[in-house]
């Protein structure tokens, strides 16, 4: 016998699985690059830990605006070494936890942008429309979730 907390738990994965995949076709027919890496661990989080402090839009969208921009700004100020990479990821880590606005997925931005070395866009696209877009469809799916589970819930009588 399935029981709620089972189907909730494919539910939640689905929805995961949908959102990113929502992001790579929005991506694909706009041509604009929104796939970023920790989008997908960013889904995680919204699905299956809605409650967490990590999952809250202040931590979603602050923790990956906050990692991308002092990534870009230590690549492009001091340069694509193995030393102002490791001030970058303890810059943003410190600046996430200062600021409550911890995400542990955007700490890879970071490293992800030291890595493709983009140019100073890519604080709006991928990070700030990827964040934005994987959180609105996070809260859509729950809120469609939430109705299956009002509609199936069977209803007690009193007599």
């Amino acid at each position: 016998m399935t029981t709620k907390m089972d189907r909730s738990k494919y539910f939640e994965g689905a929805g995961a699985g949908l959102c990113v995949g929502a992001v790579a076709a929005l991506a694909q027919l706009t041509h604009a690059p929104m796939m970023l890496g920790s989008l997908g661990a960013t889904s995680m989080l919204l699905f299956a830990l809605p409650g967490s402090p990590m999952a809250r839009p202040r931590s979603v969208i602050g923790g990956h605006l906050l990692s991308s921009a002092i990534g870009l700004a230590g690549l492009h100020l001091l340069g694509p070494s193995w030393w102002s990479l490791g001030l970058a990821v303890a810059l943003a880590i410190t600046l996430m936890l200062a600021t409550r606005t911890t995400h542990l997925p955007a700490a890879s931005n970071v490293l992800i942008v030291y890595s493709v070395q983009p140019g100073l866009s890519f604080l709006l696209a991928p990070t700030l429309v990827g964040a934005l877009t994987v959180l609105a469809l996070s809260f859509v799916w729950k809120s469609i979730q939430s109705r299956i589970e009002r509609i199936s819930m069977p209803k007690v009588v009193s007599e």
